[in-house]
């Protein structure tokens, strides 16, 4: 701290004073000194108690500023819920308006599927019309069946009457041909056995020739049976004559055999070929009648396909319906939440006014502290006036100078703090004129809003439910209609599908039994003609064995004629040199 350094001069009295006088025994310090001393101390204590009061009314001041600032920022608040219902109200409406697009569409889906049911209705008409056409083209497809039942059965007649033919045929053939190998079998052994007799003549001639000399009578005897072995070679040769006219007769016969095989072959083909057109045909027929019942079956895919796509239909729009209802539902709800909010924000509003009034009466009881912090300050600097006049009754200078300086900080304590109440009260009733006149405001949007908004929800909501209702009992009475319709039609084509199916299943078993038979005919006759191309071989390698057979007999024949032709020269010269 600075040292005191009195303004004025002590009195002469005082001054000439000894020092024993002025000082204390005990502590040694100047009685004036110890005087000036308690009066600061006291002045002190003063300024620390105005200093305490002083720092009560900061904290004080501090409080109402946080509560004001708390009370701003409820009021930001109250501001963003504001705007945020205002966006919520902006959301329902636009909600409200895609519903009513999504009702309008659903409406149009509605018109889209009864356009779509007719159709599919004129379509139901056209398959009738093809079911009858197709039933016209059955019935032909029937009679033709039947008339080329007729033809095959004709058929199966004339080859029977010719497989008979040529069983008779070939047993003729079989018979002929079996006498003429018995009478060629005789005849070659009975060439066999003049064949052996030759050789053994032969030999019997090859010993007489060494024997001729001798034997000259036995050999003109000889001469004699070779005589009448010419006259049996002659007939042999007639005999030969006749057999080759025999087989060339045979041959010519069996020409005549074979021709009529290849016209048998060639007719077997041919039945063979219509046959097969008969088989083509009947194939053809199997074809129409897969086609035919695949035609049916995708026929009855269609109809099941479109049933079900009427039945999603029906279930997409009750499920339309049921989210039209929840929507609605859920609509009332965010209605009543909204109310409830709007409940709650007027309760808020009743709270912020409570508060304010709380604020009044906190700045009521803030000028009563003013007023008595003022009467309080008016007393102590009434005390400290009453002291220093006490203290400086003398000092005329000091006391002005510290009323002045009393007088200044007063009168600036008092402005500011005038200023400050002034400022205070403007901005709390411009805040308080504001948000009355927002929240009074924003009351009335909300309940006109609201009063809009229900009439139009519940008109929106009998509109639609009255449509919806009478669009849902319309569609009822047309899919129950269709449906009744639909199954009298599945009933009728599935009868008319099974009979169908039947005849189908008939005719294929008939045709199956006519192919299998044709096919057993067939076969019985290729193994006929197997077995008489074989026996036909046999025949012709019988033949062409004969035909060697006769042709070694000849050139042996030819071999002993030559052989008689040397002997009668050889017989000759013998008697010519005898003579």
């Amino acid at each position: 701290m600075d040292r005191h350094i009195p303004m004025h001069a002590l009195p002469e009295e005082i001054q000439k004073m000894s020092p024993e006088e002025k000082v204390c025994k005990y502590c040694g310090v100047s009685y004036l000194i110890l005087h000036e001393f308690k009066a600061m101390e006291e002045k002190i204590k003063a300024m620390e108690k105005e200093m305490k009061f002083y720092q009560g009314s900061v904290e004080r001041e501090k409080r109402l500023q946080e509560k004001l600032q708390s009370l701003s920022q409820d009021f930001e608040q109250y501001k963003v819920d504001n705007e945020s219902k205002t966006e919520r109200i902006r959301d329902a409406n636009i909600q409200l308006i895609s519903q009513q697009n999504e009702f309008q569409r659903v409406q149009k889906e509605l018109s889209h599927l009864q356009h779509e049911l007719s159709i599919k209705q004129r379509q139901s008409q056209v398959f009738s019309k093809r079911l009858t056409e197709y039933k016209y083209s059955w019935d032909k497809i029937l009679s033709f069946l039947t008339f080329t039942k007729r033809e095959i059965t004709s058929i199966k007649n004339e080859v029977h009457d010719h497989f008979q033919n040529w069983t008779s045929l070939k047993g003729e053939v079989f018979l002929q041909i079996k006498a003429i190998s018995e009478k060629a079998l005789t005849e070659i052994e009975i060439l066999k056995k003049n064949l052996m007799m030759s050789q053994r003549n032969k030999v019997c001639l090859e010993e007489e020739m060494k024997n001729l000399k001798l034997l000259s009578d036995e050999a003109i005897l000889r001469s004699q049976q070779i005589q009448t072995s010419k006259q049996q070679e002659v007939n042999l040769q007639t005999r030969c004559c006749d057999l080759q006219k025999e087989v060339l007769d045979l041959q010519h016969q069996v020409e005549v055999l074979e021709l009529k095989l290849q016209k048998a072959v060639t007719e077997l083909d041919k039945y063979k070929e219509k046959l097969m057109n008969k088989s083509n045909e009947a194939d053809d027929c199997q074809r129409e009648l897969r086609k035919l019942k695949f035609e049916s079956i995708i026929f009855e895919s269609r109809h099941t396909r479109l049933l079900k796509e009427k039945e999603d239909s029906l279930t997409a729009c009750q499920q339309i319906y049921k989210t039209l209802q929840e929507e609605l539902t859920t609509k009332k709800s965010q209605e009543e939440a909204i109310k409830r909010r709007i409940n709650l924000a007027e309760n808020e509003l009743e709270i912020t006014k409570a508060l304010l009034n709380q604020t009044k009466e906190e700045v009521i009881t803030l000028k009563n502290e003013r007023e008595l912090m003022l009467i309080s300050h008016q007393k102590s600097i009434e005390q400290l006036q009453e002291t220093l006049r006490q203290e400086l009754l003398n000092d005329d200078n000091w006391r002005e100078k510290i009323e002045a300086e009393l007088t200044k900080e007063r009168a600036q304590h008092l402005a500011e703090f005038e200023e400050q109440v002034l400022l205070f009260k403007e901005e709390a009733k411009l805040e308080l004129d504001i948000e009355k006149e927002k929240h009074q405001e924003i009351i009335q949007k909300y309940k006109k809003e609201q009063e809009e908004l229900q009439m139009k929800i519940s008109d929106l909501i009998s509109g639609a439910t009255r449509d919806l209702k009478l669009e849902v009992a319309n569609l009822e009475k047309k899919l129950h209609e269709s449906r009744v319709q639909y199954t009298e039609e599945s009933e009728s084509k599935e009868k008319e599908i099974e009979n169908l199916k039947n005849l189908v299943a008939e005719f294929e078993s008939h045709l199956k039994k006519e192919i299998d038979n044709s096919y057993s005919v067939s076969e019985d006759l290729r193994k006929e003609i197997k077995q008489k191309s074989d026996e036909l071989e046999k025949v012709m390698l019988a033949q062409t064995q004969l035909i060697q057979q006769f042709n070694q007999s000849q050139e042996e024949h030819f071999g002993c004629f030559h052989g008689a032709n040397i002997l009668t020269y050889l017989i000759q010269q013998t008697k010519g040199s005898a003579l």
